[in-house]
């Protein structure tokens, strides 16, 4: 965090779930909540950039994060990953379902394997990840639960066709869970990044081709880094944000 960046004193000691925690915009969510004082626990399948981001957040003197191992792709593990979590620091007062992969696919190469592959990572966990947490969030009568999508499929992208179906399909499913749980109290939004710059993206997209057409199409001129979108999610988790819920919350630069 930034000297100058706003603190949220409701955040302070609360539960939190993120997934797809121990990298990009991930890691900056990890950090970001242990620096509001949150008790914060994350999944992923990168152990070692998971240990080096515990490690660095326990230096800086905030809340050491808890991590465990969880294949998104694997219902049963994930969901019994999820409950030995709460089980650590307490039933879930936010869920951050930031976990995906935007790995490039032409249309005509995807086979159904593929396809299944990909709307497993993309789609199907935020549903079962939202299943496991939600009783505790109905049984407290609160809870934010903030989903990822992405501003790729609202820009018409192509070369990923599985990825983008799967992030406009988070909308919806935001909205259904928004209806749902929100008799209980508890809130449901969604977030869609630009183009961040995470480490992946800069080493395996960022071109000069590819950074004119950003700086073209986004209303202010400047990079996007993973802290901007972490910011976002704060405000969303915490009581700052009690009547938001069932909307789409866009951290593009203006480009969409």
């Amino acid at each position: 965090m930034q000297p100058n960046d706003a603190t949220y004193p409701s955040l302070r000691g609360r539960a939190v779930l993120i997934t797809g925690g121990a990298g990009g915009i991930g890691a900056s969510l990890v950090e970001h909540f242990a620096a509001q004082g949150a008790q914060v626990a994350f999944l992923d399948i990168a152990d070692a950039a998971a240990e080096t981001l515990i490690a660095r957040i326990a230096a800086a003197g905030h809340p050491a994060p808890i991590y465990r191992r969880a294949d998104v792709t694997d219902t049963p593990a994930f969901q019994s990953a999820i409950a030995s979590a709460a089980e650590a620091v307490g039933p879930f007062h936010v869920l951050v379902n930031n976990a995906g992969n935007d790995q490039r696919h032409p249309w005509a190469e995807v086979t159904p394997e593929y396809w299944d592959n990909r709307i497993a990572i993309n789609l199907k966990h935020l549903f079962f990840a939202t299943q496991a947490v939600a009783p505790g969030m109905i049984a407290a009568r609160a809870g934010s639960i903030v989903n990822f999508g992405s501003a790729s499929w609202h820009l018409g992208m192509g070369g990923m066709a599985a990825y983008t179906a799967s992030k406009a399909g988070i909308e919806a499913l935001t909205r259904s869970f928004a209806r749902d749980l929100g008799i209980h109290n508890v809130r449901v939004n969604c977030v869609l990044p630009g183009w961040i710059m995470t480490e992946r993206q800069m080493t395996l997209w960022l071109d000069e081709e590819g950074e004119k057409a950003r700086y073209a199409g986004q209303c202010l001129k400047d990079r996007l880094y993973p802290a901007d979108v972490a910011r976002l999610v704060l405000w969303l988790a915490a009581d700052d944000s009690r009547m938001a819920t069932n909307q789409t919350w866009t951290m593009d630069g203006g480009w969409t």
